[in-house]
């Protein structure tokens, strides 16, 4: 296995062949994308010159799990990396065949192009779990961690089931030293269990050292995130071993991320900064929509709101935008996790803040509910309400955790016709969610009374209500008639029953202009029309 000493490299880009490391980084003469530490005034956990020490130079990378994070994550590693050979294994056939196709597993703007550069060339798929694993000097163990549905923590913690199993695999298949990479999210602590799994089971003088390496990516924008990330964060156990390690995975992403943005930190702060991040992000967006709850009973408009809270830079204009709920498969689930980590060390208090923010989640999911019933005439028997996106946000065939799920749910005990169009989700994903154990189990009911269309004007047509409830383009009112990549409302309306009722879930339909077509338009976060002021006052 090849080593490099980043020291030796330094200080051969600086000149100076006798400069150690911590001389060479303190003084700055490197330049940037030469060090592997960020600068003084950015760090506040390694020291300067961490992990300038020697360490394995990766060749081969295999990647446990073909899903959202590993597919994406190691086809842009492939792209940066043209030296190393990229392997992903997982044991779907059918979703690795997807990912050797032209019709990839999952949507995400951007990952077609960076896929098909790169298959063949030294990106692979494969359902041959064990080669990959040989074969590699570094493993990204990225499989799927849902939240346990029964037993002990059932409903918070995370169900680490595949984790444990990945790690098995690698220990009783690994024959030389190896790099285990945590990248899905897991709580803290979960490297102390796998680093005990692989001692446990490895074969005698096989060295394993374990880093954390969070996935910070928003779907929809998944590929942009990784080209451009904020930060890369490696955490890894403060010994030389563990440091070598994360400047051996410091270095493939030194291949396009500028070296201050990759932090290097102690191993469990990195897996907490992760489950913390998310639920801050969270927390911004039940904030926001707590507040559009307000406007609405006040007449002020949340979109005026968030503008100038946004303007303040101590908040920032970001996750600031109010909507029918957050959802996707990392918000939820790691809050949950949060919570069940601060029962477990015994600070109820800490729990219940975090708790708050998914309640209030649901809480925006029923008010919205009750604002249809309410314009509707107090009932939806029998009407036709049709849901413009299914995905749970824009730019993603993602439906997980997506409101447009619990608000399905919602009008189907209201006795409501519900008709569905989404430009990216399949009709058997729909079926599959709309159909899970907890929200509905009957199948054969669930199809007399929900429809899912190919076509969005097909989808409104004789419809008492239509609401969005994804941010797609193309549900935003046409520019112009030329503009094919908006919606033609007027078209619209003109098919609708009347009174034409469209409840705005995602705050991307104007006001006035709804109105001057005939549509009673009521948007989160906005007040009815009994508080908004007539044009002729403005």
């Amino acid at each position: 296995m090849e080593y490099t000493n980043q020291t030796g490299a330094l200080a051969i880009l600086n000149g100076r062949g006798n400069t150690t490391s911590d001389e060479t980084t303190l003084t700055g003469a490197a330049p940037p994308a030469a060090r592997s530490v960020t600068p003084p005034q950015k760090r506040l956990s390694r020291p300067l010159g961490a992990i300038d020490i020697p360490h394995r130079k990766v060749t081969k990378i295999c990647c446990i799990g073909a899903g959202y994070v590993g597919g994406p994550t190691c086809a842009v590693i492939a792209l940066k990396n043209t030296h190393i050979i990229v392997t992903i294994v997982d044991v779907n056939p059918t979703r690795i065949a997807a990912w050797n196709s032209d019709s990839l597993p999952i949507y995400e703007p951007g990952l077609d192009a960076v896929v098909k550069e790169c298959r063949g060339r030294n990106l692979f798929f494969s359902t041959d779990v064990d080669k990959g694993i040989l074969e590699a000097d570094l493993i990204f163990v990225s499989v799927n961690t849902p939240t346990k549905t029964q037993g002990v923590g059932a409903g918070y913690a995370a169900d680490l089931g595949y984790v444990e199993a990945a790690t098995r695999r690698v220990a009783e298949v690994a024959t030389g030293d190896k790099i285990v990479v945590e990248k899905s999210t897991v709580p803290c602590r979960t490297a102390q269990s796998m680093r005990v799994i692989l001692e446990a089971n490895s074969r005698p003088g096989i060295h394993f050292d374990i880093l954390s390496n969070p996935e910070f990516l928003a779907e929809g924008t998944a590929i942009s995130d990784l080209m451009c990330p904020d930060r890369v964060l490696i955490g890894s156990l403060d010994t030389p071993a563990g440091r070598s390690a994360a400047a051996s995975l410091a270095d493939v992403y030194a291949g396009w991320v500028p070296r201050n943005q990759i932090i290097t930190m102690n191993l469990w702060s990195s897996e907490l900064s992760k489950l913390a991040a998310n639920a801050m992000l969270a927390q911004r967006i039940s904030s926001i929509n707590a507040l559009s709850a307000i406007c609405e009973a006040t007449g002020a408009d949340i979109d005026e709101v968030s503008y100038a809270c946004g303007l303040d830079s101590r908040i920032g204009p970001k996750f600031l935008k109010a909507s029918v709920g957050f959802g996707g498969s990392c918000f939820q689930k790691d809050i949950l996790n949060l919570v069940y980590l601060s029962e477990s060390l015994h600070l109820p208090e800490v729990a219940a803040y975090w708790k708050q923010v998914v309640e209030f989640n649901e809480h925006q999911k029923k008010r919205f509910l009750h604002r249809i019933i309410t314009c509707l005439f107090n009932t939806l028997t029998a009407k036709k309400i049709t849901l413009l996106g299914f995905a749970f946000k824009a730019d993603t065939g993602d439906t997980r955790e997506s409101p447009a799920i619990t608000l399905a749910k919602y009008l189907r005990a209201e006795r409501a016709h519900i008709t569905i169009y989404d430009p990216q989700v399949t009709e058997d994903q729909i079926w599959l969610d709309l159909s899970e154990p907890g929200v509905v189990d009957d199948i054969e009911s669930l199809k007399k009374q929900v429809t899912i269309c190919n076509n969005k004007y097909e989808a409104c047509e004789g419809a008492d209500a239509v609401v969005v409830c994804t941010e797609w383009k193309e549900f935003k009112m046409q520019k112009d008639p030329a503009d094919t990549r908006g919606m033609d409302w007027t078209r619209v309306y003109e098919k609708m029953k009347k009174p034409a009722f469209v409840f705005d879930g995602r705050l991307i339909l104007d006001v006035h202009r709804m109105e001057e077509i005939g549509f009673q338009l009521e948007s989160i976060g906005r007040p009815g029309k009994g508080f908004r002021r007539s044009k002729d006052w403005e």
